[in-house]
């Protein structure tokens, strides 16, 4: 911190141990010792406090930045689903007018006035075939006859 080398600390002792005496500079030695403790710790707490600010400020910005940018998400998502939506209902928009005015054109069973297929009807086109009988059982029952 204050650079200061050895030869310099035996200097500042030298002139300590001269005007202070030697009974009293023990304790002058633990008195300085604990008010430069005491010196440091605050010194640290103070660098802490202030990274803890800057730290605090850049987190402040980075959050700011994520809101921007969903925002700006959302905006785009929005405008691009409106985009879709228009273009979906141009091209079902003609279609729900013809088929408003022609009726369904399609040829699906159903939808043109025809009875759509169902079960019971399926089961009489199978009926025929049920009755039949194969050629195996045929054989079996003329000869048990």
């Amino acid at each position: 911190m204050f650079d200061v080398g050895f030869s310099e600390l035996m200097v500042i002792a030298v002139v300590a141990l001269v005007v202070i005496g030697p009974e009293r500079l023990p304790k002058v030695a633990r008195t300085a010792g604990l008010l430069l403790g005491r010196l440091q710790r605050y010194v640290g707490d103070v660098k802490a406090d202030i990274n803890r600010e800057i730290q605090l400020d850049e987190l402040k910005q980075l959050q700011q930045q994520m809101t921007d940018q969903v925002t700006n998400l959302e905006a785009s998502v929005t405008h691009e689903m409106r985009e879709v939506e228009s273009s979906v209902n141009k091209v079902i928009e003609p279609l729900a007018e013809e088929i408003a005015v022609t009726g369904p054109r399609s040829g699906i069973p159903g939808t043109q006035g025809e009875p759509a297929p169902t079960l019971e009807a399926a089961a009489v086109v199978d009926a025929p075939l049920a009755q039949t009988t194969a050629p195996e059982t045929v054989t079996a029952e003329t000869q048990k006859s």
